[in-house]
């Protein structure tokens, strides 16, 4: 080897030891060290984009133009099928999913994402004991609005009943209405017959109330048939057509929910790599050129 190339790879070493070599060979190694994960894009796509902000806020505004729209409508109802009887002159009232909807759990997302980790109801409700979830755009501004009009604004979520004390501090942080001194948060397994499907809890409220809109990220929030094959989704969202936009408004969530699971069966036992197959094997391709 000439002297000249000695020297060469003497440098080269002398800079990778202390740190201080930069550029392309550098950021090749680096980019290597990042795995690959079904959730990256759709975290940053939540965490980063104007599209995502621009979007929730397209939502909210609309549910403010469908609220004053619903007060003046006595007949207007979004629980079709918890609201009985003559529920018209009720007082009025919201409901809202938490998680997606309302409150930004991101954070948590990219946490699994980093650390190569999966859900789990334990450090799950450790995140939510931290109490750092943000205000999805135009939630608290909605909420606020709705409450100004003398229409209650009703939580129901999926969180567990254990979570109730710490979503409610961290919700009241971010200057949510809290409900005065009406239960507004329904928490899954508050009572026996409230699990994850959430018509039960929608009863609840239609009980008291003619509730003027919905909203939610994910089909449970809205259908109980949410737990089914695609098919069986699609026909189910397509029986619904006539509220959604108008009594039903859906937040974007790509990050997680049944469209996922409803690849792989609702399976959460399966492992990850059936999973992803099954998600790969749902979606359709273009043949390509010809």
């Amino acid at each position: 080897m000439s002297l000249r190339k000695i020297l060469a790879a003497g440098v080269l070493l002398a800079m990778l030891s202390t740190g201080t070599m930069v550029g392309p060979m550098v950021g090749a190694v680096r980019a290597q060290e990042v795995p690959p994960n079904d959730l990256l894009l759709a975290a940053l796509w939540t965490q980063k984009s104007v599209e995502y902000k621009a979007n929730a806020l397209t939502v909210f505004a609309l549910a403010k133009i469908r609220l004053d729209q619903a007060l003046a409508d006595k007949s207007w109802t979004a629980a079709p099928n918890e609201q009985k009887g003559d529920f018209g002159n009720l007082p009025p009232a919201v409901v809202l999913d938490v998680d997606e909807t309302i409150l930004d759990n991101s954070l948590y997302q990219v946490w699994m994402l980093k650390n190569n980790q999966t859900f789990s109801t334990k450090t799950w409700n450790q995140f939510c004991a931290d109490q750092v979830s943000l205000a999805i755009p135009g939630a608290v501004e909605f909420t606020k609005y709705a409450d100004s009009k003398g229409v209650k604004v009703f939580y129901i979520s999926n969180r567990d009943a254990s979570t109730e004390k710490d979503t409610r501090a961290n919700m009241e942080k971010l200057g949510f209405p809290m409900g005065g001194n009406v239960d507004t948060f329904l928490m899954q397994g508050e009572q026996k017959d409230w699990g994850s499907a959430k018509s039960s809890r929608r009863a609840v409220v239609t009980k008291d109330y003619r509730v003027l809109l919905n909203m939610g990220d994910n089909f449970g929030d809205f259908d109980d048939r949410y737990r089914s094959s695609p098919a069986e989704r699609l026909a189910a969202f397509e029986s619904d057509m006539a509220y959604w936009g108008k009594q039903w408004l859906m937040l974007p969530n790509p990050t997680y929910g049944s469209f996922d699971s409803a690849t792989y069966s609702h399976d959460f036992k399966k492992p990850a790599a059936e999973q992803r197959k099954a998600k790969w094997d749902a979606i359709e391709s273009w043949t390509g050129p010809k």
